[in-house]
């Protein structure tokens, strides 16, 4: 087991500004075909940016670029759809957008884009989030009959990514019961969170065509007990042990920030909510693919000069029950801290949205419980992954 005591590196501690998060929302996550089948991406973009300046109450003139994340860029999310979403949020045409793909992360990653040119002093005020419908862009659609190139596949065993969710359960000796078993506490406590209203303030109610208002997460099941999940059959190997059931949600949702720097953010007489302690990305293992979580919190740890210990709350992405079960076996952090509202097996995994998802969700945990720090990682396709730290200010 690695030590996670987190070793100050001296290039940590160069003097660079400090970047602020000022507001911070999501939608409510759709189920695939669900309530927002019918929105598209880029409108659901653009909802989600119009609503974050007005919760903010900053000026969009003020924004010097818009970083989101999507994973599948085809249809409505093809063609820049941060440009297009700003656009069409009524931010100023010299407001510049640029969507970037750092798979199931892209959105933590533009965090850290934001948060880079913000700490150099190019920047003052960027926006970074993300957004993605996999009901109306579906997984894979963007290289639909490609097969990985054989300089590739010389090199690397590349597999789906189900194989390595089976793959890291055996390596790390993860049964399936204990597989069912988080999978049930995740519905349990996304269900206890939203019973107790505390995604309320985060997320921002969506009027679909039909005059409703959509507002609360699709995804938490009643009834979703490690018995009746244990009932499922195996996906991806006939004796293996990752289920539908034990797996992330296909879902449909968008999310973002607003960062600055510190001196902005007083000059426009913002009060500051957390900041950017540090950032992360590591390569990983292409074919474990997912483990990428255990090597980025050791180095985000590292840059902040901190313990895992030190940390109040963590989010690590539940794409399958054994990524965050093999993180907390190799960090030896205390699981009752993890993902304390559910994760995405109960509440979905919008994939270009989750980075800045899991950012919002874990800075109003923060705030409601008057926590002080808090750290995100999330496995990326083909062995990336990004962390953060962030201190509720």
């Amino acid at each position: 087991m690695t030590n996670y005591t987190g070793k100050k590196k001296n290039k940590g501690e160069a003097m660079m500004r400090e970047v602020v998060i000022v507001e911070a929302l999501r939608t409510a996550v759709g189920k695939r075909k669900g309530s927002l089948k019918d929105m598209r991406a880029d409108e659901l973009a653009a909802r989600t940016l119009k609503g974050l300046m007005e919760r903010s109450g900053v000026f969009p003139e003020e924004v010097e670029d818009v970083i989101l994340g999507a994973v599948t860029q085809v249809g409505e999310q093809a063609g820049n759809v941060a440009r297009n979403a700003s656009l069409m949020a009524g931010f100023p045409l010299t407001v510049p957008g640029v969507t970037i793909d750092r798979q199931c992360g892209s959105s933590q990653q533009a965090v850290h884009f934001a948060s880079q040119a913000i700490m150099s002093g190019d920047m003052d005020v960027v926006v970074a989030g993300g957004v993605e419908s996999m009901t109306r862009e579906p997984m894979f659609s963007n290289y639909r009959d490609v097969s990985p190139s054989p300089m590739l596949t010389d090199k690397y065993e590349i597999v789906n990514q189900g194989i390595s969710a089976e793959k890291i359960a055996e390596k790390w000796d993860i049964s399936r019961s204990e597989l069912d078993e988080f999978a049930a506490r995740s519905h349990e406590r996304a269900l206890l969170a939203q019973e107790n209203g505390r995604f309320d303030k985060e997320i921002l109610p969506l009027e679909l065509e039909d005059g409703t208002v959509f507002h609360n997460d699709e995804g938490p099941r009643e009834g979703s007990t490690a018995e009746v999940l244990n009932g499922l059959n195996p996906v991806f190997r006939e004796d293996g042990v990752i289920t539908a059931g034990n797996a992330s949600q296909m879902s449909d949702g968008a999310s973002a920030v607003l960062l600055m720097s510190r001196e902005k953010a007083e000059q426009l007489g913002l009060k500051p909510r957390a900041r950017i302690i540090a950032r992360s990305v590591v390569g990983s293992d292409p074919t474990l693919m997912l483990t990428g979580p255990i090597p980025a919190t050791e180095k985000v740890l590292n840059s902040a000069g901190m313990a895992l210990q030190d940390m109040d709350t963590y989010e690590v992405n539940e794409a399958f029950a054994s990524v965050p079960l093999a993180w907390v076996k190799e960090t030896g952090a205390n699981p009752e801290r993890l993902n304390e509202d559910g994760g995405a097996i109960a509440l979905g995994h919008p994939l270009g949205a989750t980075g800045t998802k899991l950012l919002t969700t874990l800075l109003h945990r923060l705030e409601r419980t008057g926590s002080r720090y808090g750290l995100l990682a999330i496995c990326e396709g083909a062995g990336t992954s990004n962390a953060t730290i962030i201190e509720r200010l």
